[in-house]
């Protein structure tokens, strides 16, 4: 059996070794995948169900947030922000303003874009939806132990961060893999 050289073949031992770890992070990514699906579903129903009480869906409410949070925003940063196509997030967008909770006006900047902001309205129900879900998600990290909530937070934070990184994007033609 020839010993293994920096950049020459591998050893019996190192080529299992390599398929071992390649053999784990499959199962690690299988699990992964698993329970990170299973903790978007139940998120996903329980967004439904705090935020549609309050005459707004899902996505309006993420957009109101992102205006919120960082507008005015054009209608291209919106998009990006919330991972949607142009036409997607000017729907989106178009709902909120005939609710009263969002405004259009003409970018200073850039004549030919408009910039979306939130109305006093807007910013007044964002926040009682805030109230509610920290609220909820209080009581859900009030079971674990709070170094490990801290712990928990960082770790999803850092997972966004490389999902993100990893493809993410509002281009919708790369939301649907190879073709």
């Amino acid at each position: 059996m020839s010993q293994g050289k920096p950049g020459g073949p591998q050893t019996t031992a190192e080529t299992q070794a390599t398929e071992g770890v390649a053999h784990g992070l499959a199962r690690d990514a299988r699990d992964f995948h698993r329970a990170v699906s299973r903790l978007i579903r139940v998120y996903q129903a329980m967004d439904r169900q705090d935020i549609c009480c309050y005459d707004v869906s899902v996505s309006q409410c993420w957009a109101l947030e992102a205006i919120c949070d960082h507008g005015p925003l054009t209608l291209n940063e919106l998009a990006g922000r919330l991972l949607l196509d142009k036409s997607t997030a000017s729907r989106v967008v178009t709902a909120l303003e005939r609710k009263g909770y969002a405004t259009r006006r003409e970018n200073p900047d850039e004549r030919r874009s408009v910039q979306i902001e939130s109305t006093a309205a807007g910013r007044e129900l964002r926040g009682a939806i805030e109230d509610d879900i920290l609220a909820r998600d209080g009581a859900i990290l009030q079971e674990l132990d709070p170094e490990v909530r801290r712990s928990v937070t960082r770790v999803v934070d850092e997972l966004a961060r490389a999902a993100h990184r990893g493809g993410a994007t509002s281009d919708e033609t790369t939301l649907c893999g190879p073709t």
